[in-house]
């Protein structure tokens, strides 16, 4: 454990009507850092709505937009590219609006479980090193979302 950081990986559920299971985030996030062979340094969740997204988005990114999930890598540097190897740290954070989640699921015959959990995935996909600039790291990163969420386990719909 780190003295910057009590915790190597923290969930934190902003959302005032809509949560995750903790455990099994725990749990879906572990693995993914696992199998991309990342060293977890730290890793923050943060669980939230459209104002808090939008806001990161609009303050970071000058994008004045809605969007689903925003990574920021806490380390110096360009971000890694993607490896199995042990080589790949990961700290930062990742802003996961529950609200899209909400609100798109159906629009992709998912579970709004499913949803959020695809959306933490491609946040710490971003933060391992994958890029989804093009339409080739979109599809990359696409069939790396669906591997992990079939790879565990999702909680019951809610």
């Amino acid at each position: 454990m780190s003295e910057a950081y009590p915790e190597p990986l923290s969930i934190e559920h902003d959302h005032p009507s809509r949560q995750l299971d903790s455990t099994a985030l725990h749990h879906t996030i572990r693995h993914v850092l696992d199998a991309e062979g990342a060293t977890l340094v730290h890793l923050s969740i943060v669980l939230t709505g459209h104002d808090t997204v939008r806001r990161l988005n609009q303050s970071y990114l000058e994008h004045d937009y809605d969007t689903d999930v925003l990574a920021f890598s806490l380390r110096d540097g360009p971000a890694p590219a993607p490896s199995n190897t042990d080589e790949t740290t990961v700290e930062g954070e990742v802003y996961v609006d529950l609200d899209t989640a909400a609100e798109r699921h159906d629009e992709f015959g998912t579970s709004f479980e499913e949803e959020a959990y695809r959306y933490v995935i491609h946040g710490v996909l971003h933060l391992v090193g994958y890029d989804d600039a093009t339409e080739s790291g979109q599809a990359a990163m696409h069939d790396k979302e669906d591997q992990y969420l079939d790879a565990v386990p999702l909680p019951p719909a809610s």
